[in-house]
């Protein structure tokens, strides 16, 4: 029988942090910059993956874990560091089976070592892979038919409830709270802990194209609160080509903001979601005086 306490065993940091920055690309417009250290909640459960994970850990209940990513997955990575920490099985269902006969990329591999157990399967069946008969056909050939499925990122309602703390800790200290998005979970959990008529806003930065993330989102919350929560918003200009992109310029950006603040950037949202802004202080979308959290959902991967 598994009990949920050894979840919040894993002694998570609860409240995360919140560390002022001084930036004058943002001083010099009044705005002062905060960070919302999620990436120190877990050493291996890092940032919004906790937030997300932490709730379907509970409601798996012992049961075995299925989820799905792509070949960089944080969410893989994650979910395989779960299973590994709380002793549960865990499955990997990876998009484009051409993978299937190649070495493991490092992030793979951490998954691999963890005892996630990979199953490589082709792109048209990975598209498809909310669909009842598909997803039936993807646990049995897993043997995996009576897992726990989390989908792919790991948002679904029970992950938005778990991420509306984030917005609940960050009342009163922020004005605008900012994230880079992936699926959009962490999003439409932390603008509904922020509450209405409280004046606060939350602002995403999507790191892929398509400009189908806001649909996805006011899906979410319909699923986890039965409509739209809190005041959100979107800025689709800040992708750099679209996931795992990362050009030069952002390169450069990250590099140099380790330099200034000594914190590690992690490319593939974070390092975006700061880039965007210091544009948009630029623009000048934050009014004088605003308090500007930006939420650091991640840490660079270490193989």
């Amino acid at each position: 029988m598994f009990d949920n306490e050894r979840v919040t065993d894993l002694r998570p940091r609860l409240p995360s942090p919140l560390q002022e920055v001084t930036d004058d690309r943002f001083a010099r417009h009044g705005v002062r910059l905060l960070l919302k250290r999620d990436d120190l909640i877990h050493p291996e459960l890092i940032g919004n993956k906790w937030r997300k994970l932490a709730p379907n850990l509970e409601q798996a209940a012992g049961r075995t874990l299925l989820t799905f990513g792509g070949a960089y997955s944080n969410h893989l990575r994650a979910t395989a560091a779960a299973g590994r920490l709380l002793g549960l099985p865990t499955v990997g269902v990876v998009r484009g089976d051409e993978l299937a006969g190649r070495p493991l990329n490092p992030s793979l591999a951490r998954c691999a070592a963890d005892g996630m157990r990979l199953r490589f399967v082709d792109r048209a069946t990975y598209r498809r892979k909310t669909e009842p008969d598909t997803l039936a056909a993807v646990l049995r050939a897993a043997g995996a038919e009576d897992a726990y499925v989390v989908p792919e990122g790991g948002s679904n309602a029970a992950a938005v409830r778990g991420c509306r703390t984030l917005g609940e800790e960050l009342r009163g200290r922020a004005d605008v709270v900012a994230l880079a998005c992936g699926t959009g979970g962490t999003l439409a959990g932390l603008a509904a802990g922020l509450a209405p008529g409280h004046g606060l806003r939350a602002l995403g930065i999507p790191v892929l194209k398509g400009g189908f993330l806001g649909e996805e989102i006011r899906a979410l919350q319909e699923e986890a609160f039965g409509g739209r929560r809190g005041d959100w918003s979107l800025d689709e200009r800040f992708h750099f080509g679209g996931y795992a992109r990362v050009t030069p310029e952002l390169e450069a950006f990250a590099a140099d903001f380790e330099r200034r603040h000594g914190l590690p950037v992690e490319r593939l949202y974070v390092a975006k979601s700061l880039y965007a802004l210091v544009v948009l202080a630029e623009e000048g979308a934050f009014a004088p005086g605003t308090r500007l959290a930006a939420v650091v959902t991640g840490s660079p991967f270490t193989a």
